[in-house]
């Protein structure tokens, strides 16, 4: 890393910045990046309900952090592209797992609608998939992006949990 390179609680990434803009201050990273996820399964569990939701759930497209932010009109898109980049990379890592997780299964839920010619036939078990498969791993990314990372989803081994615990100690 040069000297260039911005840290989290330094200068333009202080610790009151990014709380102000609701970045945490100590992971760089915002829950509002999972008000993407949210969108969709709010959709997914209104299909049994409401069926025609099902061409905006099939509209819905996987976006990483950056991209999510760079579209969003999130105030301060720019902090949180720059603070993301500064995150440890160990909780990038994490998150970037569980999202691929909750991509997986939104596309899991978006091919069953594509291949049911009613998608009244399948809303229920779409339904089922946002409410017990999607939403855990909604919070498991919620958890990470708040620095709580548990050592059974570790991708690094135990020096990168033990790095961890220690920015939070």
């Amino acid at each position: 890393m040069d000297s260039g390179d911005p840290v989290l609680g330094v200068g333009p990434l202080a610790a009151d910045k990014l709380e102000q803009a609701n970045i945490n201050s100590k992971t760089g990273l915002a829950t509002d990046y999972l008000n993407h996820f949210n969108e969709v399964v709010m959709l997914l569990e209104m299909l049994p309900a409401m069926p025609d939701c099902a061409a905006d759930v099939l509209d819905w497209e996987p976006a990483d952090y950056e991209t999510h932010f760079e579209n969003s009109t999130f105030s301060e898109k720019q902090l949180a592209i720059q603070a993301f980049h500064a995150a440890p990379v160990q909780l990038r890592t994490h998150l970037e797992r569980r999202v691929a997780e909750i991509d997986a299964a939104v596309l899991e839920a978006q091919n069953l609608l594509k291949v049911t010619p009613e998608p009244a036939m399948v809303a229920m078990q779409i339904a089922d998939l946002a409410t017990n498969k999607i939403k855990p791993l909604i919070s498991l990314a919620s958890g990470v992006i708040h620095g709580h990372v548990k050592p059974d989803l570790q991708l690094e081994g135990d020096k990168a949990q033990a790095e961890i615990d220690a920015m939070f100690a």
